[in-house]
C-alpha cells in the first residue's frame, strides 16, 4: 500500500467487518477488587522535601514490550482491538506484558507471534518509554521486527483482534487525523520514522 492510499488504513487481513460488534465487549456487573492479577495498587506515605507529610497512590506493572512489525515494502502488521475502559476499538501496533523473569526480547517475539502469527528473523531495539509516569511504575520496551514470515497465530480462546496492514507513512497520518490514538503506538511511530531516516539512533 502506497503512502497516498485512500482514507481507509488497509484491508484487514482476518476479515473486513464494517463494524466493530465482533470486537465490542459489553459490562455485566461491576466491583472495586483490591488485587488484580498482574497490578498492584499502592498507596505510600512519603515525606516531601518541604518536610511534610503526603501520600502517593501508584500502579505497580510488570512491564511490557510493543513491535513494530516491518514488512519488506514498509508496510506494518497493526491490530484493531476492543479496549474495555474506554468502551472503544482501538487501532495500535502488536504488545503485551512481560511475564515473571522473562527477557524483553522473548516476550516480543512470543507476543508477536501469538496475536499476528508472523515470527521475525531481525530484531532492534529502539528504546524504551514511560506511558504514564503520574500513577504507574510501568516501562514498554519498543522492537523493530523485520524479515517477517507469516503464520498461525495462536490468541487465547477469548481474544478477539482484526489484523491489518498499513504503510508507516500512513500510520503517521492516522496519528495527525486522530484515527490512530493510542499512546505507545504513536511514540513507537515516531520512533520508526526518525529511525528509518537516520536522524535517531536505537537507545543503548
Amino acid at each position: 500500500m502506497s503512502s497516498s492510499a485512500s482514507s481507509k488504513p488497509a484491508a484487514l487481513v482476518d476479515g473486513d467487518l464494517d463494524s466493530s460488534d465482533e470486537l465490542t465487549e459489553r459490562c455485566l456487573s461491576s466491583q472495586d477488587i483490591p488485587h488484580t492479577r498482574f497490578m498492584r495498587v499502592k498507596r505510600d506515605r512519603v515525606l516531601l522535601p518541604s518536610g511534610r507529610e503526603g501520600e502517593r497512590e501508584y500502579i505497580m506493572h510488570p512491564g511490557a514490550v510493543l513491535v513494530i512489525p516491518m514488512l519488506e515494502d514498509g508496510r506494518l502488521v497493526l491490530e484493531r482491538q476492543f479496549r474495555y475502559p474506554l468502551r472503544q476499538v482501538f487501532i495500535e501496533l502488536p504488545a503485551g506484558k512481560i511475564d515473571p523473569n522473562e527477557d524483553p526480547l522473548f516476550t516480543g517475539q512470543r507476543e508477536l507471534q501469538e496475536e499476528t502469527g508472523y515470527t521475525a528473523s531481525e530484531w532492534i531495539y529502539l528504546a524504551a518509554q514511560h506511558p504514564c509516569i503520574g500513577y504507574s511504575d510501568e516501562i514498554i520496551h519498543i522492537y523493530l521486527a523485520r524479515g517477517l514470515t507469516a503464520g498461525q497465530h495462536q490468541r487465547d480462546a477469548d481474544e478477539a483482534l482484526q489484523i491489518f496492514e498499513a504503510h508507516y507513512q500512513d500510520c503517521l497520518r492516522m496519528v495527525q487525523t486522530g484515527e490512530i490514538t493510542d499512546g505507545k503506538t504513536i511514540i513507537a511511530l515516531f520512533w520508526l520514522e526518525k529511525y528509518l531516516q537516520g536522524s535517531w539512533s536505537p537507545q543503548s
